[in-house]
């Protein structure tokens, strides 16, 4: 990740994109199934879908809950924002309106396999990194700076997971 220099009203953004000898049906299933998500992210200690959700669809909501050294622990609702079965999940993060993130999961089919992609943008809404950012403004650039190279290393370590359990199945 190169230094941008970013300030939280930017909306950062960082995306990790990974080729996966499989067929984008076997991909979609593992990553439409967020129950799997923990098993592969650092960050990420266990989801649920709430309201009654099995499965995702544009306004169905699910609880996700986090640890990590320096930010703690905390949980936020999830709403899908766009879902286009086999090749789009997207959610925000708390207010829909006004987000305290956007996550997002491509599909693309070519050469006999699959290009996953995902993407992540921090705010407009406040998060984790406000208080911080608040009680250093003059750090908010390279706070946002580092907060986006752990997002950048965990995205890495869920698209290989995937990548391998795709590919070995």
């Amino acid at each position: 990740m190169k230094w941008t220099g970013a300030r939280y009203t930017d909306k950062p953004t960082v995306e990790v994109r990974t080729w996966i000898d499989a067929p984008p049906e076997r991909v979609w299933a593992l990553v439409s199934d967020i129950g799997l998500m923990p098993r592969t992210s650092p960050e990420l200690q266990s989801v649920e879908w709430l309201d009654g959700a099995t499965g995702p669809a544009v306004g169905a909501r699910f609880l996700g809950r986090n640890k990590h050294q320096a930010l703690g622990e905390w949980a936020t609702t999830s709403h899908v924002i766009e879902y286009e079965p086999g090749r789009v999940l997207a959610w925000a993060v708390q207010d829909p309106a006004e987000p305290m993130a956007v996550w997002r999961l491509r599909l693309h089919e070519g050469d006999g396999g699959t290009e996953l992609s995902e993407w992540m943008q921090l705010g407009p809404g406040r998060s984790g990194l406000s208080p911080a950012i608040d009680r250093m403004p003059e750090k908010e650039q390279q706070i946002i700076f580092v907060r986006l190279r752990e997002i950048e290393q965990n995205i890495t370590a869920t698209l290989n997971h995937i990548k391998r359990l795709a590919e070995t199945r």
